[in-house]
């Protein structure tokens, strides 16, 4: 690869460049009396890396040699509030935007308050060079000031590591990022292992990295990221908030299969995909779990119209949160934890691990939940069709089913996919007299042209012909207990009637019933 180091900026950047140029010497000119350090600004890390590359990037983080970003960004408006240099310019309305300010939090490794704001349709963060000694005794360093040099030292990766000077135009490489970029090579800036027991989040960020530009880590780098030490401080240092984010960014981007290829090969799972505050959490056998991600992948580049993908993956939300319940499928092994002592049942392992190892969403969290609930009887009624038992023909059976999945966690295509995979890694993966992949796939295939053949993949939006309070004035009682289960059997009448709107059917098949039903 021939990275060519001349930066052409688009019409947009540039006009950030002169105003932010116009800022530096306003700053100049009115501090010249206190003899300070000249303003020199810098664009840094993934922008610069990202252009060279020739991808777009929206997202600009500047960095200051001489003040903090809050300060010079209160400078900036101060700038901006002049009218001559509103026009000269060109700025329109909504050009500056709002300032925000995230707090340095040493406590889950962010060592820097940062400063954010919209600039000329770009999001600019600013914050000032800076240098980070690490101690022994401290999982927090030291920050302070620091040269373009020191700055791009204390970086995750050398290709991160570059500077594009606007007082220059220059691109500034003190770490051979050009080179490495050229090589297609992920290498940290200083010593791998001690880079990461300062900072083990490194780890995560040099996979993320590695996945989305198709480069790979350096040999020195890979041997110690599964270092027990870099794990243990990725456990004790980095916040599991931090982490998701990692995850998060691997999971969305184009290629998260490799990601999870990395995270298998290094030997991060156990400590990404955990209950760290849980002394007793177990470990899942991942020795099958390739088999899980791989089919993902081949279902996501064989997708087509009526195909397992297609059918269950509806939308950018649901494929994140299929990449991240693959995540968790080796979890579906171990027993569940006994009983609370309330009698209410114990949150199931994998979400355990999603809620805990990586701040899975609430969302997220109930789907993976009712997945590992409903699997059973998902896998029961796939046996039903595959091995063409008369209960398929029972609409009602699967339509009553798909809606009590769907009611209890959402996104019941989802679950299906989760219980497919599932399946995957057991029989392909982990049984002896391993299936064949294209078995397996044929098995959920065949069930879900069932499914789409009974007109049931949109049963959860199927609407009542009567609601509670009509039923009970039709059967002459009073709503109480029994409704809940009386609309099941309306429902229940529906699926085995499509199309017809008469409720009266319904309404006779729960009279019928009503001894069963208690009124």
């Amino acid at each position: 690869m021939n990275i060519n180091t001349a930066i052409t900026l688009t019409e947009r950047e540039q006009q950030l460049k002169n105003l932010l140029l116009g800022a530096a010497r306003f700053i100049d000119s009115a501090d010249q009396d206190k003899k300070n350090e000249k303003v020199i600004l810098r664009w840094a890390g993934g922008w610069v890396r990202d252009k060279l590359l020739g991808i777009t990037s929206h997202d600009i983080d500047t960095a200051i040699n001489s003040m903090t970003g809050e300060s010079f960004v209160d400078r900036l408006r101060e700038y901006c509030d002049v009218p001559a240099h509103k026009s000269l310019h060109h700025l329109a309305e909504g050009d500056i935007g709002r300032l925000h300010t995230v707090p340095k939090n040493p406590d889950k490794s962010k060592h820097l308050a940062t400063s954010t704001i919209k600039l000329c349709g770009l999001d600019v963060d600013f914050v000032n060079l800076r240098k980070e000694t690490y101690t022994e005794d401290s999982r927090n360093p030291a920050v302070e000031f620091g040269t373009a040099e020191e700055d791009a030292l204390r970086r995750d990766a050398t290709v991160n590591a570059l500077f594009y000077n606007l007082n220059t135009g220059e691109v500034e490489d003190f770490t051979g990022g050009i080179k490495d970029m050229e090589d297609r090579l992920i290498k940290t800036p200083l010593e791998p292992l001690q880079t990461f027991l300062d900072d083990p989040l490194r780890v995560l960020r040099l996979v993320r990295f590695a996945s989305r530009l198709g480069f790979r880590i350096e040999e020195t780098a890979e041997k110690v990221m599964g270092d027990e030490r870099v794990l243990g401080n990725l456990q004790v240092k980095i916040s599991r908030e931090r982490i998701g984010v990692e995850l998060e960014k691997m999971l969305k981007g184009k290629k998260p299969v490799e990601s999870l290829r990395l995270i298998d090969r290094l030997g991060l799972y156990h400590a990404v995909f955990t209950n760290s505050e849980r002394k007793d959490m177990p470990k899942p056998d991942i020795s099958a779990w390739s088999t899980a991600y791989e089919c993902l992948d081949f279902l996501e580049q064989t997708d087509s119209p009526g195909s397992i993908y297609h059918l269950l993956v509806t939308n950018e939300e649901a494929r994140y949160f299929a990449w991240s319940m693959v995540t968790l499928t080796p979890w579906e092994q171990l027993p569940d934890d006994p009983p609370l002592k309330s009698g209410k049942a114990a949150l199931p392992l994998p979400t355990q691990a999603a809620r805990e190892g990586f701040k899975a969403p609430n969302k997220l969290s109930d789907i993976v939940t009712a997945a590992h609930r409903h699997r059973a009887e998902i896998l029961q009624l796939k046996k039903i069709v595959c091995e063409k038992k008369p209960e398929m023909a029972e609409r009602d059976k699967f339509g009553v089913a798909i809606r009590e999945w769907d009611s209890r966690g959402g996104h019941w295509r989802l679950q299906v996919l989760f219980a497919a995979l599932v399946d995957v890694e057991e029989r392909v993966g982990r049984a002896v007299g391993r299936a064949k992949r294209e078995e397996v796939l044929l098995e959920w295939q065949t069930f879900l042209d069932h499914i789409v053949e009974l007109d049931l993949m949109n049963a959860p939006s199927l609407k009542r012909l009567v609601d509670g309070k009509v039923l009970a004035k039709e059967l002459g009682v009073k709503p109480g207990k029994w409704t809940g289960a009386a609309l099941d059997v309306v429902m229940a009448w529906q699926l085995r009637n499509p199309g017809v709107e008469d409720p009266a059917g319904a309404i006779e098949e729960v009279r019928r019933q009503r001894e069963e039903l208690g009124f």
